[in-house]
């Protein structure tokens, strides 16, 4: 019998393979074998064209179930910001319920259960493949079945999660069918989570030898600006049923895709095991990456014999140092670096929790806009896509793994899961993130419970052990905070749990750094969270200790739940609310509000950080026999604003923000006062000033000379709409977004901001409107709702492509007001 065979067998074998005792040299057939690897259907996004069901139906798992009533919908998919079913008897505005188990803490929305399924069929190409679908979060208990058959079980909403789903597949050319179940029930978080698939899923096809899933690891050991030193691990497995020669190439490409380094090494690895190959390789004069210059390598590792590849994965990394110490504070690349940093929940305000990959790089462009430099991803790890974003921009982040570790916050939260699957949890949000350049440190926790008990020692003892084991180059870190909710605690009882981090993480005990750092002089700390109000006292200290490398705001971005702790109200005795009650849904703490609008707190911090140097706020007046309740997290009522009809000749309190010597205050060319201006006064100085309507404007002096102002004007009436896309130009690709800003303007063209009305929105053409709504934390409304009432003056529309290309036109209309378009490429 004649078999054709490869060439590279050699000449011995090149015409014939004979049957001996009726076996064939079946060594030889394995060696000839020839993989094939297509790096286009590596990784293939999995989020289109599922079905899916709120609510729990038996049978629902299994392929022959009925799912032609079911919904049709494309992943990223959030179901508690959909609008909800009409009840009786039960208080319901769009998507908010009275009967949402985790009231305000979670914006008043409903979790449940849900179903989700997908029909799919594999080419013949797949043949011999091994397959896995990866999830990069599900919120919260997640089941998923393939073809009937039980895959596996994930309790964490945050973590990223895969199976080899290979054992399960139906043969090459016929239908499977996944199914997933997703559980949000009870009291699970204290805030907004959004529920479902609300991340990427992707679908991995590799051969029997690959790269394992997160398996390349990228570290720059040496840095400077003449050379750097890369270190390339990558992990690869053997599943072929026999042990393998492969030879690793890695090279690296520099931010313009040219060649820099090219490393190849060969390797054996042996069959059923996974082997890690390390290749250092040379650059000389690298870019290196900063905030700055966020320049972005690509490693391109290949699995290969001989000519034939078995697998290839590319992972983008920056080549920059860090390095801590409390002398000398934060490094990056040798020099010093004070983290202008804010806290961030995983919402996207009105879209909910989904993770579209336009709102993820949006969030973090907004911050870097107004000043920011860092990021702490509180109190989880984030999605894929906003780390990326991170990294394009150049923003660091605190990565964040747990808000509890064995003790509740919550009946029904992660406690319940924590012994049995934190070291998963853990190693998975280290694999995936350890080579995102903007990743700075590792925290491992959140005002955990027992932070200074005998049970959280240990724990974090082991939590700070798999940290290092799968990255040693980070330091770790944990928010602690004062013993608020153990009474009777001393500060001093937190030592042990510092002493087991690298860098202390301190929430709101700003008054404890110097007292601290006299005790434990080589203890980095970082403001992990601080008040709004605390701004000044918090940079001061980030300013003038070299061991306080960073202060982070709670919080950068308004988000979805724990409802009104920012909130400022008035009445004849002073409020002790925490919170308040329905219709606030939104946090109302951040220094920018849910639509992505600067709030007035934030001009303040502008000054504080040294970003301006002259900001000015008008009080809005209280009213006679009331005073003004400022909650923890909250912020005078301040405006931008010197529209205050009605209040003619009453004294109006106005706040000047400088970091110069003196500011002098003036109405319509009239001074009204000059004042001087220090850390004494907190860069502020407070005027009472008669309104009158006009031009109210603050200037800077210097030796009596000005050097700076600012003004603020009345405006007319509102009189037009003003549309203004980010983007007039999108993708035609579902992951693709354009945020369109909603104004009322008077005939000048300025933005009135206290003549709010409601707009009708329509769209028509290659795109939908994804969520419509404004930044009122207490406007409850449905987000699918063409009618929305502007706040302060503005709006937002989000606007998404269907996936074809085209045109999107959208109008907007007002009573009054006429209508306004504007329209939008998709390309």
């Amino acid at each position: 019998m004649k078999l054709s065979i490869c060439k590279s067998v050699g000449t011995f074998f090149l015409n014939t393979i004979f049957l001996f005792s009726g076996f064939i040299l079946s060594s030889l057939v394995m060696a000839c074998s020839v993989p094939t690897f297509d790096p286009a259907v590596r990784s293939q996004l999995f989020d289109a064209d599922w079905k899916f069901n709120l609510g729990d139906i038996p049978g629902s798992a299994t392929p022959g179930f009925d799912d032609s009533q079911w919904r049709a919908l494309d992943l990223p998919h959030d179901w508690s910001i959909e609008d909800r079913a009409p009840k009786d008897s039960v208080l319901q505005i769009g998507p908010f319920s009275s009967e949402s188990q985790g009231g305000g803490a979670t914006g008043h929305v409903m979790g449940g259960i849900g179903w989700y399924r997908k029909s799919f069929t594999l080419g013949l190409d797949s043949k011999d493949k091994r397959i896995s679908i990866l999830f990069d979060g599900v919120y919260m208990e997640s089941d998923v079945w393939i073809n009937g058959k039980h895959a596996g079980f994930h309790p964490y909403g945050y973590t990223p999660f895969s199976y080899d789903i290979t054992p399960f597949l139906n043969p090459a050319g016929q239908e499977n069918l996944i199914a997933v179940k997703v559980m949000n029930q009870g009291k699970n978080s204290r805030w907004y989570s959004g529920s479902g698939i609300y991340r990427h899923v992707e679908l991995i096809t590799t051969n029997q030898v690959h790269i394992s899933q997160w398996g390349n690891f990228v570290t720059t050991p040496e840095v400077s600006k003449e050379k750097a030193t890369v270190k390339m691990e990558s992990a690869i497995e053997n599943n072929s049923g026999k042990d393998q020669q492969v030879n690793v190439v890695t090279t690296l490409l520099n931010p313009k895709g040219e060649t820099v380094a090219t490393d190849e090494k060969l390797e054996r690895i042996v069959s059923g095991e996974k082997k890690i190959v390390t290749q250092n390789l040379s650059v000389a004069m690298p870019l290196l990456w900063s905030p700055v210059s966020p320049s972005l390598y690509n490693a391109v590792v290949t699995v290969k014999f001989r000519d034939a590849t078995f697998d290839q994965m590319t992972t983008t990394f920056g080549i920059r140092s860090i390095s801590f110490d409390a002398k000398r504070g934060f490094l990056l690349n040798g020099e010093n670096m004070e983290l202008k940093g804010g806290c961030m929940h995983h919402d996207n305000g009105i879209l909910g929790a989904a993770t579209i990959d336009r709102a993820e790089e949006r969030r973090v462009e907004l911050m870097k806009k107004f000043g920011y430099n860092a990021i702490r991803t509180s109190h989880n790890p984030p999605s894929r896509q906003f780390l990326e974003a991170c990294d394009r921009l150049g923003v660091f982040v605190i990565d964040e793994a747990f808000d509890k570790w064995e003790k509740p916050k919550n009946p029904q939260d992660y406690h319940l899961f924590f012994k049995e699957w934190h070291a998963k949890d853990l190693a998975s949000m280290i694999l995936r993130d350890r080579n995102h350049p903007s990743v700075i440190m590792w925290s491992i926790g959140n005002e955990i419970p027992e932070r200074a008990d005998p049970s959280g020692l240990e724990i974090r003892s082991r939590l700070v052990a798999t940290v290092k084991e799968l990255d040693a180059t980070r330091p770790v870190t944990e928010a602690i905070c004062g013993f608020w909710d153990q009474k009777g605690r001393d500060w001093k009882d937190t030592a042990p749990s510092f002493a087991g981090l690298d860098i202390g993480g301190y929430n709101y005990q700003w008054k404890m750094y110097e007292s601290d750092h006299e005790l434990y002089p080589e203890r980095v700390m970082a403001g992990t969270e601080s008040l709004p109000k605390e701004a000044f006292e918090n940079w001061q200290k980030v300013k003038d200790e070299p061991y306080v490398i960073g202060d982070f705001l709670w919080t950068a971005f308004d988000y979805l739940g724990e409802s009104a702790i920012g909130h400022t109200v008035t009445g004849p005795v002073e409020s002790k609310a925490f919170t308040l009650p329905w219709p606030w849904f939104n946090a109302y703490c951040g220094d920018i509000d849910i639509c992505g609008f600067k709030k007035d707190q934030s001009y303040y911090r502008d000054v504080v950080w040294g970003i301006s140097d002259l900001e000015m706020a008008v009080h809005t007046p209280i009213p006679a026999g009331e005073i003004e309740t400022v909650s923890m997290w909250g912020w005078p009522d301040e405006r931008q604003s010197w529209n205050w009809k009605g209040a003619e000749g009453k004294k109006m309190s106005v706040s000047v923000y400088s970091n110069y010597p003196a500011v002098r205050l003036e109405l319509n060319g009239k001074e009204i006062g000059t004042k001087a201006v220090s850390a004494e006064t907190k860069l502020t100085a407070t005027f009472e000033v008669p309104y009158e309507a006009g031009e109210l404007k603050a200037v800077g002096l210097k030796d009596t000379i000005v050097i700076g102002s600012k003004t603020l004007k009345t405006t007319g009436a509102a009189t037009k709409i003003r549309l203004t896309p980010d983007r007039a130009t999108i993708n035609a690709n579902r992951n693709d977004l354009s945020y369109v800003m909603v104004e009322l303007t008077d005939d000048a063209g300025n933005l009135v901001p206290d003549g709010d009305l409601p707009l009708t929105f329509a769209i028509w053409g290659a795109g939908e409107a994804a969520a419509i709504g404004s930044a009122n934390p207490s406007d409850m409304r449905s987000f699918k709702s063409p009618v929305c009432t502007t706040f302060r003056g503005r709006g937002l529309v989000i606007v998404r492509p269907t996936g074809k290309t085209g045109e999107i036109t959208l109008t907007a209309k007002a009573s009054g007001l006429g209508i306004e378009t504007t329209r939008i490429v998709v390309k």
